[in-house]
């Protein structure tokens, strides 16, 4: 039996519901021990709601000397603060994405973690899903061949989601930065390192508020960033993948991830899942969808709670559980996550300069065994896809 990690929420907002559930109940390695949050009558409605022994302050959070690992679930524009007082205190961080919304800030606490022997874990962790693992499997026994190009599209009206989610509306909510992250991520679980970028762009517009009676006598406020970014980016592999993503439109979203090789195309499922369904394609042969060759496929046998379509959220984290223990690597750790904001960035930077931005950072990510699923009787029960993880 591995030794549990005593773990703190901090954070619990609209995406916490699903975390702290799957921490309590779904992840053997994790001892959901306590949560924070800034305003402690939302964190003691989560206590009661999903039985967690403590309510503590961030601060609490860090002094406790029980506490391992703190899991950050606070918005992107407060994760630099936030993960910073963790790591000097010796805590190891799992945070939701973005690391932190400046390249800069990042690059920061990926030394201080070094500096500190302490492990850093970024989301997104959708790529630890049966639908991103079983294309990455599919890649990497060649069904495809070699990679030679790609396309990533996805679209919203950021500006009107701002209206009712408002931590949107700072660094860090744009759409490249709150859902494009999800197809980055993707890409480079599946293709490995970017070597460069170009980029255009266009800002967010100045956003009147839309909603009745929400946001009335409300200024007009704009996000922060390019709202619209259309990119090429050259992965070290050779491939060539051309990136949309449209946050200026409306909220019909037509998500799209394929990738092009000399054997076959690949129609990779919907990122922002843990299940999304991979389709091959071969010349003059039927479409044919493949089978999940891994676990955690977003359907959770848990009792239902909002935002479950996010399904395994907390599987990075369990993962990088079970890194701490067995002093491995974690596969969303911090390298990932820093490459995954420097691609970010480097679309923004090639927007503004027309230049090519080239990239510095690197990552290397494990796939996971294959074999092991979330569940069987139809999905009814556990099965056995924790021990995916271990290793």
């Amino acid at each position: 039996m591995t030794k549990k990690v005593k773990t703190a929420v901090v954070g619990c907002g609209m995406i916490s519901n699903i975390y702290i559930k799957n921490l309590k109940n779904l992840f053997s390695v994790i001892d959901l021990a306590a949560v924070a949050d800034i305003n402690r009558s939302v964190a003691e409605e989560k206590a009661a709601a999903y039985g967690v022994d403590r309510v503590m302050t961030v601060d609490e959070v860090a002094a406790s000397p029980d506490i391992e690992l703190a899991v950050n679930l606070t918005p992107a524009f407060a994760h630099y603060g936030v993960i910073k007082k963790m790591l000097e205190a010796g805590k190891h961080v799992w945070t939701e994405k973005v690391m932190a919304a400046d390249l800069e800030e990042a690059r920061e606490l990926c030394a201080l973690a070094d500096r500190k022997g302490l492990y850093l874990g970024v989301a997104p962790d959708t790529v630890l899903g049966a639908g991103i693992q079983t294309a990455r499997r599919a890649l990497d026994t060649g069904m495809i061949g070699d990679v030679t190009s790609g396309l990533a599209v996805i679209n919203r009206d950021q500006s009107l989601n701002a209206e009712v989610f408002t931590f949107l509306r700072g660094r860090g909510g744009s759409l490249p930065y709150d859902v494009g992250v999800y197809y980055i991520g993707a890409l480079l679980c599946l293709l490995g390192p970017v070597r460069s970028v170009k980029a255009f762009g266009t800002p967010a517009p100045v956003h009147e508020p839309r909603f009745l009676f929400r946001n009335a006598g409300e200024k007009p406020w704009q996000i922060p960033g390019s709202s619209v970014l259309s990119a090429s980016l050259r992965f070290e592999c050779g491939a060539l993948v051309s990136v949309l993503f449209d946050g200026s439109t409306v909220n019909a979203s037509r998500h799209a991830l394929t990738l092009f090789g000399t054997r076959g195309v690949l129609e990779v499922g919907d990122p922002d899942t843990f299940g999304g369904q991979n389709t091959l394609i071969y010349a003059d042969q039927k479409e044919c969808v493949l089978p999940f060759t891994h676990g955690y496929d977003g359907k959770n046998t848990l009792d239902p709670t909002p935002f479950d379509y996010y399904g395994h959220r907390g599987v990075g984290a369990a993962e990088m559980a079970y890194a701490i223990r067995r002093g491995r690597p974690n596969r969303c750790g911090k390298e990932y996550g820093l490459h995954c904001l420097e691609v970010l960035e480097g679309m923004e930077r090639s927007a503004s300069t027309g230049e090519t931005a080239e990239l510095d950072t690197r990552f290397v990510m494990k796939p996971l065994a294959p074999g092991y699923y979330s569940g069987f009787m139809g999905g009814s029960a556990r099965a056995d896809a924790e021990f995916s993880l271990m290793e």
